[in-house]
């Protein structure tokens, strides 16, 4: 096919732009940090704070501070070395001023600076500097006190002594740049979530969190001499645990670490949290294999020693081994090897061996010296082997032969034409009359309609084969196609978007967190990988004369009125508050809802695993006393009830 003219005539040399120094990041920033909404602005402080961590793994920090000023901009205080303030060689500028304005400069590369390291592995400091409106470096050491400023990533003062100093690490002080950020508004609990598991993966690191924008200051410190055992108690602090103490053990071969510690629940589903060197690997990654792979046979081998399971029965899965499982997998190695779309996977061969050798050894030896805990293990193992094998000839139900096959579909599905997942959307709807105007609203190519009905099973307090018998589960399973569980199979899956569409109230709102509850539980790969949306149907239908606006909270319809200049009491302007969805009909809601030209979303993210599975435990699970206290603490934030 021939090229058109006019395209090799705009197509050349002088086309080819070249973004020098630390312009690309400010020109493509989501491409560093991932976003420019509110995620990507906590990852700077993250970026600034790897670097003090980074002092902490080597042995020279045992303090840091991390201060919210009262305009928004971040503080992060360290007693390391200091960043070197020499003249760097190559360049002829100070090292200090290398960090913080060229882009893949560090001591991680290969140096001797750092032995193990986070982060984005010397880019963090460069970057952070580039987003920011200004940023300010104070470096303690050799004596001194050495000071640089910047304005949007480029020095507007040179490097100078400003004092004298007895003591040594680096302070760094940034504002966040509101040219680059949708806000710049920092939340404290999102900062003190992420901290709060850098202490427990640190042993020993102390970090203060101190929120200075109020009257009166906030401030969190967070010390666990325990380490990931300290996670483990933690996470499991909701839950109830059939062993009392945390199962712990260690192990290093040349430059690598492994850690683990393990305590069972008598939930049904597993939570092994992973990390390399500090980074949460949430794809998980040969060390999470060669944990999976040990902890299977060593438990297996054990039950058949002791004459538990018995030498015509079959050996337990690994599935049935891990039901209830709270276990940190913390590795530290030299150069770690990140696979997978997000970079969230490890891919090193030799820490899956070397894994794998110390769970086998030291798991082993802990079930001999400590029988009764074994054989509560082993018993809940038993117990939920038994369950999946009555759940088989169900699960065989459920599973399609490939991905584009429509047979034993739901009998409510109304399917589309496009047999490329890819293309093709499942919208899951509460309520039939909703559904209806769905069916009749959608553009049949490339939209399915599921229709859902009632309140389903909360699978927080059931085990998989409950899930399998329920009917209003059911149909989802089988209209994604790809299975539930460790079989789960997104190549199998039928629609690439999965939304939830359900009605803005309080039913509406629990449907929506039964779904997510049993997605992130027995799906999460659906979750992981960005196929599960929330549609944002309106909250009211706003009409004055022939205009028609929609708006999705009260919020918006405030701004519009004010914008307008309409007053609520005026007898010609007409607010339709929709109580749900089936109060649309079906153009409304293509206009509003369905159509991607026109419509809004939420995408469901998994930035944090820990933290998801801690809110699912109170909000969900078996202990009323914790879903009480979560919601008298957060009661005053909610926002869109329908009362």
């Amino acid at each position: 096919m021939k090229i058109p003219a006019k395209q090799e005539k705009i197509y050349g040399a002088e086309q080819i732009q070249v973004l020098e120094g630390l312009e690309a990041v400010r020109k493509r920033p989501s491409m560093y940090i991932g976003t420019t909404a509110s995620r990507g602005l906590h990852h700077l402080v993250y970026e600034i704070m790897d670097n003090s961590i980074d002092e902490a793994l080597a042995g020279y920090c045992d303090t840091i501070k991390v201060i919210i000023n009262k305009d928004n901009s971040i503080t992060n205080i360290d007693n390391g070395r200091g960043i070197p303030v020499g003249i760097h060689p190559k360049l002829g500028i100070p090292t200090v001023e290398v960090v913080h304005t060229v882009l893949h400069a560090g001591g991680k590369f290969g140096g001797e600076g750092y032995r193990v390291s986070g982060g984005l592995h010397g880019v963090g400091a460069s970057v952070v500097n580039a987003l920011s409106e200004w940023m300010e470096v104070t470096v303690l050491r050799d004596g001194k006190q050495y000071k640089q400023k910047y304005e949007r990533g480029k020095p507007v003062t040179k490097l100078e002594i400003v004092g004298e100093s007895d003591s040594t690490g680096t302070i760094t002080t940034f504002k966040a740049d509101p040219q680059i950020f949708d806000e710049i508004e920092f939340d404290y609990d999102i900062l003190l979530k992420r901290f709060r598991e850098l202490a427990f993966l640190n042993r020993g690191l102390t970090v203060h969190l101190v929120d200075e924008r109020e009257d009166e200051p906030k401030k969190s410190i967070l010390h666990y001499e325990g380490g990931i055992v300290s996670f483990v108690q933690y996470i499991n602090q909701n839950k109830s645990v059939i062993h009392d103490n945390v199962i712990y053990f260690s192990g290093d071969k040349e430059d690598a670490e492994v850690e683990i510690a393990i305590q069972y629940t008598d939930s049904y589903v597993e939570n092994v949290f992973s990390f390399a060197n500090n980074i949460p690997t949430t794809e998980g990654g040969t060390h999470v294999t060669g944990f999976k792979a040990a902890i299977t046979k060593v438990i297996n081998d054990y039950a058949r020693k002791t004459n538990i399971l018995k030498d015509n029965e079959k050996n337990l899965s690994g599935e049935d081994v891990r039901e209830g499982i709270t276990a940190i997998i913390n590795v530290k190695l030299l150069d770690p090897q990140f696979e997978g779309q997000t970079k969230t996977k490890l891919g090193n061969a030799d820490i899956r061996s070397l894994t794998e050798s110390i769970v086998s050894e030291k798991l082993q030896y802990f079930l001999e010296e400590n029988p009764k805990t074994a054989k509560i293990i082993i018993e809940k193992s038993i117990t939920s082997f038994r369950a999946r094998e009555a759940a088989r000839k169900a699960r065989e139900m459920t599973r399609r032969k490939n991905a584009l096959e429509s047979y034993s579909l739901p009998g409510k599905l109304a399917d589309c034409q496009e047999n490329d997942p890819r293309l093709c959307e499942l919208f899951i709807v509460e309520g039939d009359s909703a559904g209806g105007s769905a069916k009749q609203g959608r553009d049949r190519k490339f939209q399915a309609i599921l229709p859902l009905w009632g309140k389903m099973l909360n699978v927080e307090k059931a085990r998989q084969d409950k899930v399998y018998g329920n009917e209003k589960l059911m149909p989802v399973i089988t209209a994604l196609g790809a299975g539930i569980g460790e079989e789960i199979d997104l190549e199998k899956l039928r629609y690439h978007k999965i939304i939830i569409m359900a009605d803005a109230d309080v039913d509406g709102q629990h449907i929506r967190t039964l779904l997510l509850t049993f997605m992130f539980r027995y799906m999460k790969p659906l979750v992981e990988n960005g196929h599960v949306y929330i549609a944002q149907p309106p909250l009211f239908k706003v009409k004055k004369g022939k205009e028609e606006i929609y708006v999705y909270n009260e919020r918006e319809l405030n701004s519009l009125l004010k914008e307008k200049g309409w007053e609520k009491g005026d007898s010609s302007l007409n607010i339709q508050r929709y109580k749900g969805l089936g109060e649309m009909n079906a153009e409304q809601l293509w206009d509003t809802t369905m159509n991607p030209e026109t419509r809004k979303m939420l995408k469901i993210d998994l930035n944090n695993p820990v933290i998801a599975d801690e809110i699912f435990t109170i909000l969900m699970g078996e202990k009323v006393q914790p879903r009480k206290e979560f919601i008298q603490k957060y009661a005053r934030k909610v926002a869109n009830l329908d009362i």
